[in-house]
């Protein structure tokens, strides 16, 4: 019984697919043919290696003012360990602080990537949408490596219709 009805399910869905009209298109190889982009994610690129280099270089200064610690520690005050320690714990605070304010969420890196990426978005997916509206296509699906719906005619969302359907 449920083969019978995995089959009924899939054929309809594969009737369903046929009656659309529908184009696919890889937007990974849209996005590289375009300069702009590709110029936008080598700046991206370099800006986050001088980055990485800064925040390696503030976690190397922590780490050998540790190894300096840590042989020195025996000799030292409590009130001097005490002192040193606090730094240490400050400078490394300090350091991912700087690391979350360039590679975080809201972070520099990310408010570039905004700026210099979303308007190259914006113009391919409103072409993506010009197109498949001059040319009657209903649906518009990315093969590109995560598969995604970039397009679908009004004419089809039946949202509506079900919620309608329900009362």
């Amino acid at each position: 019984m449920k083969r019978l009805f995995l089959t009924v399910v899939l054929a309809a869905a594969g009737w369903c697919a046929y009656a659309q009209n529908y184009m696919i298109v890889d937007s990974e190889k849209i996005f590289k043919s375009i300069d702009a982009y590709n110029t936008a994610i080598k700046d991206l690129d370099k800006m986050a290696e001088d980055y990485q280099k800064q925040v390696d270089d503030k976690f190397a200064e922590i780490e050998t003012l540790y190894n300096n610690y840590q042989q020195q520690k025996a000799s030292l005050s409590a009130t001097t360990r005490q002192v040193l320690e606090d730094t240490i714990l400050s400078k490394e605070k300090d350091a991912t602080a700087l690391q979350e304010s360039l590679f975080g969420k809201d972070g520099t890196l990310m408010k570039k990537r905004l700026e210099l990426i979303q308007p190259i978005q914006k113009k391919v997916f409103d072409a993506i949408n010009a197109y498949a509206q001059s040319h009657g296509y209903d649906l518009v699906l990315d093969s590109a490596s995560n598969p995604t719906l970039l397009y679908n005619a009004p004419k089809l969302d039946q949202t509506e219709g079900v919620i309608k359907s329900l009362k």
